[in-house]
């Protein structure tokens, strides 16, 4: 199936089929990170660890129809987690199109490029590590600040 031009900008996140949900998703990896809040904070630190199913040479998760099953805490995005989830990144598109904002230039429905993301620097890409390999008793001293 062809995508429809700007399909995002037409639909509700409740109207996308399946492979348009799939499309909006600019693969950053910025949702795999391990996050912090702190009971009864609304604040959302981010850290530079990713779940172990995460490939680190293409920010894609190993075993995405099974991630749930995998890690029972990886929440599946969904319009209503979309619109009030604080731990989605800023620039993750679900939030965006939820908030009824444009895409940025470098996203890759906009762009035309798969790379985009990359090459903006708006990917983990190259500054994540493991959760496999590090003991997550320190994940506070891995808080990162990296983007918004």
């Amino acid at each position: 199936m062809t995508l429809e031009a700007e399909f995002w900008k037409k639909k509700r996140l409740e109207e996308l089929s399946a492979e348009e949900w799939e499309a909006l998703c600019d693969g950053c990896g910025k949702c795999c990170l391990f996050k912090l809040i702190e009971p009864g904070e609304e604040k959302v630190r981010f850290t530079n660890v990713t779940c172990r199913y995460m490939d680190l040479e293409t920010c894609r998760c190993t075993d995405y129809d099974h991630r749930h099953e995998n890690v029972p805490e990886c929440l599946i995005v969904t319009p209503q987690l979309a619109r009030e989830a604080n731990w989605l990144p800023q620039t993750c598109a679900y939030r965006l199109v939820a908030r009824g904002l444009e895409l940025p230039w470098w996203h890759p429905l906009r762009s035309g490029n798969s790379k985009s993301v990359i090459l903006a620097g708006q990917s983990v890409l190259g500054k994540v590590v493991s959760e496999s390999d590090v003991d997550l008793d320190d994940l506070e001293d891995m808080v990162v600040d990296w983007f918004a």
